[in-house]
């Protein structure tokens, strides 16, 4: 391949992905939605290794809103930046969120369970707000590491739902001629 070839294909593919960057960048509430993930993964982790089972039993019980609703805006991101690939491509990031968490607890040794302990009482006493669990999970250092950028003012994000083609209404020629 030529190099003016080689440079056109590269800026063609530059163009093209253009709109896909714009579209995946998390906005405000998407971020918030990756942080709650972050927060209960780590306190599954927790429940499963310090056998925690109790606390965190009642961790999902008390902010089961604010969790489920975390999930739908992580699925709403994940189909927005995905498409069709979007369920998929989420369950994969949680399974290895669970996963870089777990070999964080091995790091720490026997002082893991003693780390979080107070990391369960924390959540039970966050306020019943998913932006109040999402600051719980960044002040200790639980934000996700999703790999995407944050929207700027400047960056449009895509809606959650696909744009639909405009709507034109037929223009009917009335002649004006007589006979």
């Amino acid at each position: 391949m030529s190099p003016i070839r080689f440079l056109a294909a590269g800026l063609v593919a530059v163009v093209a992905a253009t709109p896909a960057m714009a579209q995946t960048c998390m906005r405000p509430a998407d971020k918030a939605a990756f942080d709650v993930r972050a927060l209960q993964s780590q306190l599954m982790v927790a429940a499963l290794l310090c056998k925690q089972d109790e606390q965190y039993n009642t961790f999902v019980r008390s902010y089961q809103g604010q969790l489920s609703s975390a999930w739908e805006g992580m699925s709403t991101y994940y189909r927005r930046a995905n498409g069709n690939t979007g369920v998929r491509v989420r369950d994969n990031f949680v399974t290895e969120l669970a996963n870089v968490q777990q070999m964080d607890s091995g790091r720490q040794g026997t002082a893991f369970c003693a780390n979080v302990a107070s990391l369960f009482t924390a959540a039970m006493a966050a306020p019943k707000t998913t932006e109040g669990l999402a600051q719980l999970a960044v002040a200790n250092g639980l934000s996700n590491p999703h790999g995407r950028s944050e929207c700027s003012a400047t960056t449009p994000a895509a809606s959650s739902a696909p744009e639909k083609p405009e709507r034109r209404t037929a223009i009917r020629r009335v002649s004006t001629n007589t006979r």
